[in-house]
């Protein structure tokens, strides 16, 4: 068997080389902050927080799993994983789900909620200082605009 033949890489240009890991430096930064402050400032993790807003956004306080797994990006078994330790601090409960007997319900508890008002505060308060306060509409604008060209090319690619 003849090894393939090696292709041409299309490497990234300096501009562009520059563009990408500017975002990676600004994506890895925000999370490490977001991760670090609700640390400090609450009983609750990053993801747990996600996972907790998704919820108390809902009008009734349960979501699907399968509508959480979609909304949040996750790999099943990270979701499910952290769904378990939620519900052990008794942060949310999962339930059969009435319209589907393979589905799962997911619904905050009166703690769960408890945490997040307690946590949401000090969030935002960091989201504005580090990241809202220090754009101008038109870049917030422009933000809006790349991750709606973006995301949607992910989800074509089939890689999110």
């Amino acid at each position: 068997m003849n090894p393939p033949e090696p292709t041409e890489v299309n490497w990234l240009s300096d501009e562009e080389q520059c563009a990408w890991r500017s975002f990676l430096a600004l994506s890895r930064s925000m999370q490490t902050a977001v991760d670090r402050q609700l640390s400090r400032d609450s009983s609750l993790s990053g993801s747990e927080y996600e996972v907790l807003v998704q919820l108390s956004e809902s009008a009734t306080g349960v979501v699907r799993s399968r509508d959480l797994l979609n909304e949040l990006g996750w790999e099943r078994s990270r979701l499910s994983h952290l769904l378990s330790r939620m519900a052990r601090r008794g942060l949310l409960e999962r339930l059969p789900c009435d319209s589907d007997a393979r589905g799962l319900d997911v619904r905050i508890t009166p703690e769960g909620r408890r945490a997040i008002e307690s946590a949401a505060p000090s969030h935002l308060e960091m989201v504005r200082a580090a990241f809202i306060d220090h754009l101008t509409q038109e870049e917030m604008d422009t933000l809006r605009r790349l991750s709606g060209k973006v995301v949607p090319r992910l989800e074509e690619l089939g890689l999110c």
